[in-house]
């Protein structure tokens, strides 16, 4: 078990105040992680961090739009100076929008490129910084099933090209960083309940949708990634580095 003890560890999860952010702070804490969570919403950002105190560990609740690079930078420096060092970061902010192509408008592609990739990369880049200074890093990127496979059922063309983004992105930062002993790898989730999938999920079609390309004919459930979450923040994954592990339920097996 000692290989999966975050102990001392110090952990930055963006997109924090909902859904799969929260699942991601709450199993770090779980392994003795201190977190620093941030996201857009301070009110919801504080609750979660009760929550996670009341797990014995500090956090910090930190408001950041992820499209804004001076507020990455900011709260980078803040979480640099309360613990010293970031040893994990859990890029999960996100969004989705399901369009046809022909016309989609720019408003909306550019919403979900910048949220889901270019923040992706501005987060990393700023926490990067620190970890190469510590010679120590593990940096999980939040992909999706869409970063490799599309979706006939449904317009998701600019998620899928944000996703695919974000395994190249991780590929990339993988190689470049792994002379500093940082890591960079992804976990491609199926669908999950959260407040971004819930419109999808409500809807009566979803479950022949799941049915049909879902091997386990189920989406996935609330402590399923926690796992992958925390073999790739851990010192068991010291030798894995640029991977996408998909957690889909067989999804992108057929």
């Amino acid at each position: 078990m000692s290989m999966f003890d975050l102990k001392g560890k110090v952990a930055l999860v963006t997109g924090a105040s909902s859904g799969l952010g929260v699942q991601f702070a709450k199993a770090l804490a779980e392994q003795g992680a201190n977190l620093a969570i941030m996201a857009r919403r301070q009110e919801k950002l504080d609750e979660v961090r009760k929550t996670i105190e009341g797990m014995g560990v500090h956090c910090l609740a930190l408001k950041c739009d992820v499209l804004k690079n001076d507020e990455i930078k900011a709260v980078v420096a803040k979480v640099k100076e309360h613990y010293g060092r970031i040893d994990i970061l859990v890029n999960n902010a996100g969004t989705a929008r399901s369009n046809p192509a022909e016309s989609q408008s720019d408003d909306d592609w550019n919403a979900v490129i910048n949220t889901n990739l270019n923040s992706v990369y501005f987060v990393a880049r700023e926490v990067g910084k620190v970890m190469i200074e510590q010679k120590y890093g593990k940096i999980i990127n939040v992909g999706s099933i869409h970063s490799s496979a599309a979706m006939a059922t449904s317009p998701l063309n600019a998620y899928c090209a944000s996703k695919g983004g974000v395994l190249m992105l991780t590929k990339a930062l993988a190689t470049e960083w792994a002379k500093y002993n940082i890591t960079v790898n992804a976990i491609g989730p199926a669908y999950f309940p959260s407040e971004m999938t819930d419109a999808v999920m409500s809807n009566p079609a979803f479950a022949n949708i799941v049915k049909t390309y879902c091997p386990t004919g189920r989406p996935g459930k609330e402590g399923e990634l926690d796992g992958a979450v925390i073999y790739f923040a851990s010192d068991a994954s010291s030798y894995t580095t640029g991977q996408l592990l998909a957690i889909d339920g067989g999804w992108t097996a057929i």
